[in-house]
């Protein structure tokens, strides 16, 4: 073999072994083509070498070069020149984390926050000024409680109004149909704040104020029992309907989106923690028969998840394992499946508790349930005496 025919042969080796380094496919083929134009044996070594240092550079280089085209100079024997291009991406936009919310604009028709809450004001309207007892839950006996004026908590409701098709041609008497609910929720002093339709939030009864949405109910945070949730809780409620067992929200998106941005400032405006955000279903007893599910809205179809907040159906409802209430053959039916798989887990923790109290179960029951009237009976004294001070 020749010494030319060698330096060409280990020329090609060289070329090849450079080109498998190239991980970009179009610079490789460029490398290839820029390389091709020439003769190889023509080639000086000098002039070779040039070309393979200029390609050694440019691997080790490129992971540095900026998002655009960056050219090359022409080497001594006239080789084209490498155009790198890196395309940058489609566009990204960082969303950071609303660390506070604040109110950004007040008017009397309306007020906006800064994630994005809109709130109509036309048809809000005071009621009497929120008080309430709490009751410590590390204290079993505490018959008395501790009074309190912040909102503990929200209890989501359904309007269980007329319901229209949601349609463009139903317009006009979908808009009648709302105005008519808010013109009567607004005498009742029903909710503190209703979501219709269209995903409009509107502000009834004030943050200040009680309103009359959840009178029997029973719900409880890890550290305190709360009876009769007019005083205690924020109610929010949603124009549609609930049917007996329904698994799946009706609502529609626009409403979500509204109940999500007012759900996260009523929380950071309160404090209000996560596990105290529950639907009426939840909290509703019957002080008649003992039993739960007394109101059945949002039993087990709840979109807790969209309004960022965890599922609040995974946990034992307090009424039957802190009150000692009990549910019916109907309930399973009438609830869904979340919300009884909710109430057979708070028997559980009732059957756990009595057991360990060395009581039979309904001896244990028993014993809650006259807890529950003491406390109820300390709630309502406290109601009374605050509305003898306001009629004074």
């Amino acid at each position: 073999m020749t010494n030319r025919k060698r330096r060409s042969r280990h020329t090609r080796l060289l070329v090849g072994c450079l080109a498998g380094q190239i991980p970009n496919p179009i610079l490789r083929l460029r490398f290839l083509r820029a390389l091709m134009k020439q003769d190889p044996p023509r080639m000086s070594y000098k002039s070779r070498l040039l070309v393979w240092c200029q390609v050694v550079l440019l691997l080790f280089t490129a992971p540095t070069l900026a998002p655009e085209v960056r050219t090359a100079g022409r080497t001594p024997n006239g080789i084209a020149p490498f155009s790198v291009v890196v395309s940058p991406g489609p566009a990204k936009v960082r969303v950071d984390e609303t660390r506070e919310i604040w109110q950004v604009e007040r008017t009397d028709a309306f007020e906006t926050y800064t994630n994005g809450l809109r709130i109509d004001n036309r048809f809000s309207v005071a009621n009497h000024p929120r008080s309430y007892l709490a009751f410590s839950v590390a204290r079993p006996d505490d018959v008395r409680g501790e009074r309190r004026s912040v909102p503990a908590g929200i209890v989501f409701h359904t309007t269980e109004s007329r319901q229209a098709p949601f349609e463009a041609e139903q317009n006009s008497a979908l808009k009648r149909i709302g105005e008519s609910l808010l013109d009567y929720v607004k005498r009742k002093r029903a909710y503190n704040f209703l979501i219709d339709r269209f995903g409009r939030v509107y502000r009834v009864v004030r943050e200040s104020d009680a309103a009359n949405h959840a009178g029997n109910s029973i719900w409880s945070d890890p550290t305190w029992l709360y009876l009769n949730l007019n005083q205690s809780f924020l109610a929010v409620s949603f124009e549609t309907r609930t049917l007996p067992g329904q698994e799946e929200a009706a609502v529609n998106p626009a409403q979500v989106r509204s109940a999500a941005l007012l759900t996260e400032m009523l929380r950071k405006r309160y404090g209000i923690p996560a596990g105290n955000c529950v639907t009426h279903a939840q909290v509703s007893v019957n002080l008649s028969n003992q039993l739960i599910g007394y109101h059945i809205d949002w039993a087990s179809s709840f979109p807790f998840d969209q309004l960022g907040l965890p599922d609040n159906y995974a946990l034992p409802l307090p009424a039957v394992s802190l009150s000692g209430f009990g549910y019916d053959s109907n309930f399973a039916r009438r609830a869904g499946v979340r919300l009884y798989q909710e109430a057979q887990l708070a028997e559980q923790v009732l059957r756990e508790r009595a057991a360990d109290a060395h009581l039979k179960v309904p001896t244990y029951r028993k014993a809650l349930q006259e807890k529950y009237q003491r406390q109820l009976t300390a709630v309502r004294d406290n109601d009374a005496g605050r509305m003898d001070q306001e009629e004074e």
